[in-house]
């Protein structure tokens, strides 16, 4: 029995240390882990996407604009679930250059900027017909404290060219920081790859002009797709020029090129796009109180109309027709 209890005590720090590593690794294995996709980034380095100047930062990386469509309620009722819908269209047959050179389909993507108080519709609120709409749609708070900015994606631009957002209103009733009355709504829409990193680096989705008039001296591929494209200078001196895979080029050895004009094709075929809208918090009293002057005004037309001809006929006895 001693050995026995020796034996079990030598192991039981190995199977302590074991036991915690299992449970550091499932621990590891069951967080999710951050996505690094833009949004993230912007998320990160904008209090909010939208800039004092109106401009939503989405377009600070993707440089090309593009249509963007939405539509909402013209009015809502507080406490109630409405639908904003964003039109994201673009050619389905269109290709982009992706980040290994090779070509695929668009991604697409939207935020939207609500009045504050508006938030995403809890799923038991949503209606059957709504939810046929929304389809399984992720939708993600810009912030923990700002509820009323959303964004979806990047998601596959096939199935994503109209994103609809369930959106419950706030009710003044409840929340005195809100009024009723008009307020705007902000919309961005994207579709491809930007053409500059959030670092400032231009993507592979662009165009790439020379840094510098001269001749091109020599054009060497890169392993893994792209070019060295080296400009002779006038003065002797020697520019190299590196083009990632993607653009294609519109140089060849020989060819004289001036400072600022392109080297390669501009591979870009999506955009950004922003749309601002408004929307009126309406106040049920004053909806009531307007169905109640429209049937008084109504009524007191008939009332007229009768008494009109009640006086009529009186004339007709009086004069013996």
């Amino acid at each position: 029995m001693t050995a026995l209890f020796l034996s079990v005590s030598r192991w039981r720090p190995v199977a302590v240390a074991l036991a915690t590593v299992l449970l550091i690794l499932g621990g590891v294995l069951a967080q999710p882990q951050p996505a690094a996709a833009y949004p993230f980034w912007a998320q990160e380095n904008y209090a909010t996407p939208r800039e004092a100047t109106g401009r939503i930062v989405c377009a600070n990386c993707h440089l090309a604009a593009k249509p963007t469509k939405v539509e909402v309620p013209q009015a809502v009722l507080p406490d109630s679930v409405f639908p904003v819908k964003v039109e994201i269209p673009y050619d389905l047959n269109t290709q982009q250059v992706l980040g290994d050179g090779s070509r695929g389909g668009l991604n697409v993507g939207a935020v939207v900027v609500l009045p504050d108080g508006f938030t995403l519709a809890p799923p038991d609120r949503i209606p059957e017909e709504l939810k046929e709409e929304v389809g399984n749609t992720y939708f993600l708070p810009y912030s923990e404290t700002q509820p009323n900015i959303l964004l979806v994606g990047p998601v596959p631009g096939e199935q994503y060219q109209e994103i609809v957002f369930p959106i419950l209103s706030p009710d003044p009733g409840q929340d005195k920081s809100v009024s009723f009355g008009k307020y705007q709504i902000h919309v961005g829409g994207n579709r491809g790859r930007g053409q500059v990193y959030p670092t400032g680096q231009a993507s592979n989705n662009t165009v790439y002009n020379a840094s510098t008039s001269g001749t091109v001296s020599a054009i060497s591929p890169q392993n893994g797709g792209g070019y060295t494209v080296t400009l002779l200078t006038e003065s002797g001196e020697s520019v190299t020029e590196t083009i990632p895979a993607g653009p294609e080029l519109l140089v060849a050895e020989g060819d004289s090129i001036e400072a600022g004009k392109p080297l390669t094709t501009n591979p870009n075929v999506g955009g950004f796009g922003q749309v601002d809208t408004e929307i009126v918090l309406q106040n049920p009293n004053r909806i009531k109180g307007l169905i109640a002057f429209v049937a008084a005004v109504m009524i007191t037309q008939i009332m007229l109309v009768l008494k009109k001809k009640q006086v009529e006929r009186v004339q007709e006895a009086e004069l013996g027709f």
